[in-house]
């Protein structure tokens, strides 16, 4: 009889299972277990013993769920990792990390049946022999004319089989837009036929169609490779439209002809269509996208089918996507490495995807490349310390020319009679110029909703909501929204507080942008691109696709529009409300709205045209919006920086923040403070707080917080033994344990 300790999907430690060697169960398999009564969980056998452990009772695993493993050894390496650093279980690691396809749970053992892992095949689609010709096509065409959806996906293939030049007529069916219940109904008219082909692992590096590098892009690629040959992370640190991707693809293709896997992470999957195409293009049959838009039984099939994969993959994912079992890996691209959708915030582990990926690669000997315009802080330290090799490429791509930025003194606008709305005349008059030449603009506001909060002007009064006590967002439908927790309730002209009809609605959000643009250009065909409109994925591809064929001509929105566009025909670019971004209490404040300005303003001028940014703002002083102004990153960075240093803030720190939680005030209060008191006699004057959080209430339950600041130099290890010594005092406490207590390490 053997015994394995077993990981389970829960925030629980691992569990002792008695496994009988007929099973032929390895470390990292898939079993089935019972825990508890009534409820049986998948799995992971993290470790094999003879020795029996001293328990009462140890229950059989009474099943192997897979043929392969699904958790490699440095697969686990990485999941104790981010369990040790990021202070959870390795059960809470496996929550996250595993798609629940693969991971199945259920009441009965009978619900769980044998499960086989294909091998590494991708779905082709044609038209039926007889209608490949272009006449036979253009004769269905005649004779159907009543079904032009069916027409425009049969369109869609054909075009794509000479686009690709597939003898065959045969084509990937992920490149085919349209829906399954659509294909299936052609399949079902006997108009297309499927199959199912194997995906080499090693490819030529000359199967692959690459794009020329300028000088510029190539001896940065000389040095990401001189930084690989030090075994450094490399920082590609280039401007907007300088042409970063080309690099990336360049790399990409020196893996893949190793027969080795690449993963390449982004912020977020559905901004970055027009990489995507690019990259099925260029390695077709190789590129799988992995995120949380994907359907259960999508992420499920793709995880299984990599967990049987001997290399030659192209994984683009989002943060979840480093824990894919990629047997090969070797090479890690991070794009927009910056970018705070990296961390994970809600559930635990609340992981940096950026820094386990370099944790991960370090793991299965695989090279790094974070590439940013505006790299972050503690990776521009990293390359100025020499841990990091520096790639810089400071010139656009091709004839691009770098925007002109205009800054726009609001209140000197206001005096002057220059503004209407919420618009300066700089920028009314540019959006004209644009408008005439048949041009497109972007307006950017960093607040969805019609305004941010209403007001009574009598007695000062604002709705707010009953359970986050936050302001309530007006929204254009009668409709005021907590943007929180949904909270939502009718808009109403009366105050409750003094029955006066004074409300007034204050700020602006999107929404109102929108609507006054198109009053003040009637003609202007104006969307708007936000949270409210992009709920799904099509909705956001329709947003883009129409802005992207010209067929609009004013886009307003979010910071969402910042991110991965190029869109030729944009020649003014409007930041609305800098100060908006320049005011945040946070130490990172600087940092973030250089960043996204930089970003927003990367949208203009992207070909031949130089393109304009207007910055709206009451500080046209300020040191931030003065190096926006004049693209100057180090100048930012080096302020910032000495700052920091100063301080005593990341990247010469390490933060761990504390939040608590719970719905009695006077529990908390006390609860926070004996909490602190533990850290404040472990730490001293490294600890901040409890103060009450900047949100004093979510969804019911009142919230307090502290920080602590743990100096370079220091062990953090230690500072986390000591910090979980704490927790568990507040664990322990009859009182206390009622609290919710969240600990974010490296918290942004």
């Amino acid at each position: 009889m053997l015994y394995a300790q077993v990981v389970l999907p829960l925030a629980q430690p691992m569990y002792t299972f008695s496994l009988e060697e007929s099973m032929a169960v390895e470390v990292g398999d898939a079993v089935v277990v019972q825990f508890g009564s009534f409820r049986y969980y998948t799995g992971i056998v993290w470790s094999i013993s003879e020795a029996k452990p001293d328990l009462k009772r140890i229950k059989p695993i009474l099943r192997k769920l897979y043929s392969t493993p699904l958790v490699s050894p440095e697969l686990q390496q990485l999941w104790e990792w981010v369990a040790d650093y990021y202070m959870c279980s390795v059960g809470e690691v496996m929550r996250i990390a595993m798609p629940s396809l693969a991971k199945p749970k259920a009441d009965s053992l009978a619900e769980f049946d044998e499960r086989t892992i294909e091998a590494p095949a991708e779905s082709y689609i044609a038209l039926k022999e007889e209608l490949r010709s272009e006449e036979a096509l253009l004769a269905y065409h005649e004779s159907h004319r009543r079904a032009p959806r069916r027409i425009e996906t049969m369109d869609r293939i054909a075009a794509l089989a000479i686009e690709r030049k597939a003898e065959d007529g045969f084509v990937p069916r992920r490149l085919v837009d349209a829906e399954t219940v659509h294909i299936a109904d052609l399949r079902r008219r006997g108009l297309v036929v499927e199959e199912r082909r194997l995906v080499d692992a090693v490819s030529s590096a000359n199967d692959f169609l690459l794009p020329i590098l300028s000088e510029a892009q190539s001896r940065a690629l000389d040095a990401i490779h001189a930084a690989h040959a030090d075994d450094k992370v490399a920082l590609l640190h280039g401007v907007t439209g300088s042409g970063k991707t080309e690099i990336y693809i360049h790399l990409i293709a020196e893996t893949l002809a190793q027969g080795r896997d690449v993963l390449m992470l982004v912020p977020e999957i559905v901004i970055t269509s027009q990489l995507i195409e690019r990259l099925e293009r260029i390695f077709e049959g190789r590129t799988t996208t992995y995120h949380s838009r994907l359907t259960q039984q999508r992420r499920g099939q793709t995880y299984l089918r990599l967990a049987s994969s001997s290399g030659g993959e192209l994984v683009v994912g989002v943060r979840s996507s480093i824990f894919l079992p990629l047997k090969n890996l070797g090479l890690v691209v991070v794009d927009e490495e910056h970018d705070t959708g990296y961390k994970q915030t809600d559930p635990s582990p609340r992981y940096n995807a950026r820094d386990a990926a370099v944790v991960l690669a370090r793991f299965m000997d695989a090279s790094v490349v974070l590439g940013s315009a505006t790299p972050s802080l503690e990776s521009y330290a990293n390359a100025l310390s020499g841990k990091y090799g520096y790639a810089p490429l400071m010139e656009r791509w091709g004839d691009g020319m770098l925007p002109e930025v205009v800054i726009s003194d609001s209140l000197r606008a206001l005096k002057r009679g220059e503004r209407k709305t919420h618009f300066n005349l700089d920028l009314l008059q540019n959006i004209e110029r644009s408008l005439a030449g048949g041009e497109q603009v972007m307006l950017f506001q960093n607040r969805r909703g019609y305004s941010p909060y209403m007001q009574c002007t009598t007695c000062g009064y604002s709705p707010r909501c009953p359970h986050c006590n936050v302001t309530l967002t007006q929204h254009r439908a009668n409709r005021m929204e907590c943007h929180y927790c949904g909270y939502t309730e009718e808009r109403s002209a009366v105050c409750p507080n003094c029955q006066t009809q004074d409300m007034r609605s204050m700020g602006f959000g999107t929404e109102k942008v929108e609507e006054e643009v198109q009053r003040m250009f009637p003609d202007a065909v104006v969307d708007r691109l936000d949270g409210d409109t992009s709920t799904s994925e099509s909705a956001f591809r329709r947003i883009v696709q129409r802005f992207e064929e010209g067929k609009t001509n004013i886009l307003v929105g979010t910071q969402i529009i910042t991110k991965g566009f190029d869109f030729g025909g944009v020649t003014t670019v409007g930041i609305l409300n800098a100060d908006n971004l320049v005011m945040q209490p946070n130490f990172r404040s600087s940092e973030r709205a250089f960043q996204l300005m930089m970003q927003v303003a990367g949208r203009a001028g992207r070909r031949n045209d130089r393109g304009r940014v207007i910055i709206q703002t009451t500080q046209p002083q300020h040191p931030v919006i003065r190096s926006v102004a004049v693209g100057d990153y180090m100048a930012m960075a080096s302020r910032e920086l000495a700052e920091r240093k100063e301080f005593g803030y990341p990247p010469y720190s390490r933060i761990v923040r504390f939040m608590l939680r719970h719905k009695d005030y006077s529990l908390l209060h006390r609860a926070s403070h004996f909490f602190g008191d533990i850290l404040r006699r472990k730490f001293g004057t490294r600890l901040m707080g409890p103060v009450s959080s900047a949100r004093e209430m979510i969804r019911g339950e009142h919230c307090s917080e502290l920080m602590l600041k743990i100096e370079n130099g220091a062990s953090f290890k230690r500072a986390r033994q000591l910090i979980a010594e704490a927790r568990d005092a507040m664990v322990e406490h009859e009182e206390y344990k009622r609290v919710t207590l969240i600990i974010d390490v490296d918290a942004l």
